[in-house]
């Protein structure tokens, strides 16, 4: 009888460590730093018959005291695609970025059955046998990442305001960087690349760009240098995001696709090429089968951004896309499609979701992926839409308690962005009166042909600085996101070399720095009431301590109404041209007396300026 109970004892301690051994975590276990967890499952395939992206679930619960986060996994093949493009395997993925230290467990729950991978409900759904069931735990240390690494800076989270603020520092986020190209990711080193329109990209000019320290990220040995050169490059010049889409196959580009061919590469360009690709989109895709190789190289390129301090903007549709997906109704196809991008890519740190560039929906329809898209991110990442500039009251039935949205991603149309500043003053408006506040970008300023011009065309870039840049961010906006304007070299298609508007980058770093350094800009509003001008100007104040006046010229006629009780205010003023310290004009000090002359500026009054009050 003993040796029966111990008999039993030890197969059962047997099949505890194979459960264990099953279990291949990827990742170092520290806070703020992505965790995979590999789990043996069915030996399937991309095209195997039983579909492995629809017909299985995978979902990992991980807890923590009172933290919890249900997570979706995915089908990853070999477990180790991005080097070796297989198709085929028994690896099964979650990713998983912890936020507080100590023991986390976790749970696991792997289900099959037809189209299980998008059902509402699954608590009475089929076990998949494998690692249904199945729980560990594992211990998180303190990150030790410094800088400018979103690892030191924790998730970068919308708290029902403003601006965007990190979990870690604690320090709100203020974004300045590049929309274009929109077709970042059509690269020559992404297995199934296409080049459908002549777009696709080598970004060779940033060749010489690529870090030693970037190694790691590489893929099939040396692929993937030039890109992640790029985005060396932009860290280097102080911008902190990029754009890209994920899904053009009807669009501009027509490049871009994670799903799997059904044709040879070189039929479906030859299709896409020469006609518009509705039809291609039927009968060429596998619409809910997925190039998971090519996923986990798009990884490789984001996991690397963090280490830069990007802020990811996935785009994960353009107008010509967003009717494609269940004939544009929200179906099967749709929610497989965002499950796959939020399971692969969720977890990471800086970063949102944009249903839709142009979006072009039915309201009713967006609703139903915003709602699907927020209730499967357990990380709760920034939530937008973008919409054509001439649509834009679309976001009055989205505000507020009417969407799970957080914000909206604005495209503007005036060439000289003379609408900039308006349009984001009207939402910060109206999204704050739902109490429930709108952090606001402005991720396409300009007339689509020309928009932020080359430096060769437009070396001074005076409009975009003073107009979009500036006013963007004087009236409450979280950033810009810049595009490239279609007629010239290096455009929103065909950029494949960002020093094209090298001097103006130099522009955005001065204003990030002035934002940063100088004003506590997440208790600011704006005031353009306090002050008069016969120039455009813009007031951005916390009223009683800080003011910061933005003039796009400054002949000494700029007055303010500085009615507090008996207060006396530096005056500093800062050069967004150039950046440096601050400096001191004409008049160095003010008292609050009501209306209250602020002077001239140290030098060239013509040019624009930023003037500074702070009391003493």
């Amino acid at each position: 009888m003993h040796k029966f109970v111990y008999l039993i004892f030890s197969l059962c301690l047997l099949n505890a460590c194979k459960k264990y051994e099953d279990v291949r975590i990827e990742g170092e276990l520290k806070k703020w730093h992505r965790i995979a967890l590999n789990f043996e499952g069915p030996k399937t395939s991309e095209m195997d018959e039983n579909n492995p992206f629809l017909n299985y679930r995978l979902d990992v619960t991980f807890k923590n005291g009172d933290e919890t986060f249900k997570i979706p996994g995915f089908y990853a093949t070999d477990g180790n695609s991005a080097e070796t493009s297989s198709a085929s395997g028994n690896i099964w993925q979650v990713r998983f970025t912890p936020n507080t230290t100590g023991e986390w467990t976790y749970s696991t729950s792997f289900k099959k059955g037809d189209n299980i991978a998008v059902a509402d409900d699954v608590e009475n759904a089929s076990s998949a046998g494998f690692m249904d069931g199945q729980e560990g735990s594992f211990i998180v240390t303190d990150s030790d990442k410094i800088g400018i690494d979103n690892r030191a800076k924790g998730k970068l989270q919308y708290l029902g305001e403003s601006y965007l603020k990190f979990a870690e520092t604690q320090k709100y986020f203020i974004k300045l960087g590049v929309d274009a190209p929109e077709n970042l990711l059509a690269y020559t080193d992404f297995d199934v690349s296409t080049n459908a329109l002549g777009f696709q990209k080598a970004w060779e000019p940033h060749a010489k760009d690529f870090e030693e320290t970037a190694t790691p990220y590489l893929w099939q040995n040396s692929k993937g240098k030039n890109l992640l050169g790029a985005i060396n490059y932009l860290a280097s010049e102080g911008l902190n995001v990029f754009s890209f889409l994920t899904f053009n196959v009807d669009g501009d580009d027509r490049n871009i696709f994670p799903h799997l061919l059904k044709v040879h590469i070189g039929d479906y360009e030859a299709y896409a090429s020469t006609k518009k690709n509705k039809e291609a989109w039927e009968t060429m895709f596998h619409k809910t089968r997925f190039d998971v190789s090519k996923l986990d190289q798009w990884e490789r390129v984001f996991e690397y951004a963090e280490t830069k301090g990007m802020f990811l903007h996935f785009k994960t549709h353009e107008t010509e896309t967003d009717h494609l997906m269940d004939k544009g109704v929200f179906g099967v196809e749709g929610k497989l499609y965002y499950r796959e991008l939020i399971a692969r890519f969720g977890h990471h740190l800086s970063m949102n979701w944009n249903l839709g560039e142009e979006n072009n929906q039915p309201i009713e329809e967006v609703k139903k992926v915003a709602d699907y898209a927020s209730k499967l991110d357990a990380y709760n990442s920034h939530l937008v839409i973008h919409t054509f500039p001439n649509k834009d009251d679309r976001y009055a039935e989205l505000i507020g308690d009417q969407s799970p949205l957080t914000g909206a991603s604005l495209q503007l149309r005036h060439p000289d962005f003379n609408d900039v500043h308006d349009r984001v003053l009207k939402w910060r408006e109206k999204s704050n009166a739902t109490g429930k506040k709108w952090a606001l970008a402005v991720d396409e300023p300009g007339k689509a042909n020309i928009a932020l011009l080359p430096d060769d065309e437009d070396p001074e870039h005076n409009y975009a600085r003073g107009r979009a840049m500036w006013g963007t961010l004087m009236a409450g906006g979280f950033g810009v996101e810049w595009y490239f304007g279609y007629a010239s070299p290096n455009s929103d298609l065909t950029c494949q070399d960002f020093r094209s508007r090298d001097l103006f980058w130099d522009q955005n770093q001065y204003a990030l720095q002035f934002f940063n350094n100088y004003i506590p800009f997440w208790e600011m509003e704006p005031c353009n009431d306090l002050i008069s001008s016969v120039d455009i100007a813009y007031c951005f104040a916390k009223e009683g301590e800080v003011y910061a006046i933005y003039a796009e010229a400054n002949s000494g006629n700029i007055k303010l109404n500085l009615e507090v009780a008996n207060q006396t205010f530096k005056v500093k003023w800062y050069d967004p041209r150039n950046g440096g310290s601050l400096q001191e004009g004409s008049v160095t000090s003010v008292k609050s007396s009501g209306i209250v002359e602020l002077g001239a500026p140290p030098n060239t009054p013509e040019k624009d300026w930023v003037i500074l009050l702070q009391r003493k």
